[in-house]
């Protein structure tokens, strides 16, 4: 490879000897934790406008991934109505974004691919498997699956002790019971709180750390605590992103889900830039 294009892989140094050149020379193994930034709302807002920019430069296979993602929801919407098991749709959809961080890990790499000028074509999304840190990524992703079937254990039980263990006998009585009775107003109320602090676990574990696997050669926990030495650096700016990427799936979700196509890949794209912002590329603590 020319030593222009190494040059182009890298910010500050060439890679070492053994280290695969597609991959930039922070894909080297470091002790100590990477140091993180402030950020802003004003971060926030960039990151998404980047997300945007990614998403229309390369709309074809992102828009593809994005698809995926919101069949994924409509099968689980439909198996969920097959098997009479109709008061756990929404924490199924619900949970579903819990698993958003391993699932937008393609995207991220797209979106290093085209920060550092490297094709970022459809033909290149196979080789996220080849990342230096997809054991750690499998691993991190496991502890994703682990407390989403927590999630749904625990949204289960809530709807047989505030509800009863009787299922409901038609989609149109199971409405009935949730929006006009107390039992319904208690479930909503204690549901939701229950799902927000999942939500706001996975968002602290995983609001950098999936991003800086791809993008790092570290260990799961090394990027965990990245993630939540980040968020304690900026609580309220990630609170703000927090509200920023629900409210985007909410209204992904609106229109059958097809909107997720669209939304999912923003999103994926712009918490890479966002990683970028948060996390200093060299800097060890």
């Amino acid at each position: 490879m020319a030593m222009a294009n190494l040059e182009t892989i890298h910010h500050s140094e060439l890679p070492q000897p053994g280290v695969d050149l597609r991959w930039p020379a922070s894909s080297i193994w470091r002790p100590g934790e990477p140091a993180v930034n402030t950020v802003s709302v004003a971060d926030l807002n960039d990151a998404l406008r980047k997300g945007i920019a990614d998403f229309m430069a390369m709309p074809s296979h992102a828009l593809f991934l994005g698809i995926i993602y919101a069949i994924l929801g409509v099968i689980l919407f439909r198996v969920s109505f097959g098997y009479e098991v109709l008061p756990l749709v929404y924490p199924l959809l619900a949970g579903s974004a819990l698993l958003g961080p391993l699932a937008a890990v393609a995207l991220y790499d797209l979106s290093r691919r085209r920060e550092l000028g490297l094709d970022p074509s459809v033909w290149h999304l196979t080789e996220v498997f080849q990342l230096p840190s997809i054991g750690a990524i499998a691993r991190l992703g496991l502890v994703l699956l682990a407390i989403f079937v927590a999630w749904m254990a625990v949204a289960q039980t809530m709807y047989t002790q505030i509800m009863g263990p009787e299922a409901p006998a038609s989609l149109g009585e199971f409405v009935r019971q949730i929006l006009s009775t107390p039992q319904g107003h208690q479930l909503i109320v204690v549901g939701n709180a229950v799902g927000f602090l999942f939500a706001a676990l996975v968002l602290v574990i995983s609001v950098v750390s999936f991003p800086m696997l791809v993008d790092r050669r570290v260990s799961a926990a090394t990027a965990v605590r990245t993630s939540v030495r980040a968020v304690l650096a900026n609580p309220l700016t990630m609170a703000v992103w927090g509200c920023y990427v629900a409210a985007g799936l909410v209204v992904g979700a609106l229109p059958l889900f097809f909107g997720l196509a669209v939304v999912f890949p923003v999103l994926g794209h712009a918490t890479w830039h966002l990683y970028r912002r948060t996390v200093r590329p060299d800097t060890i603590v």
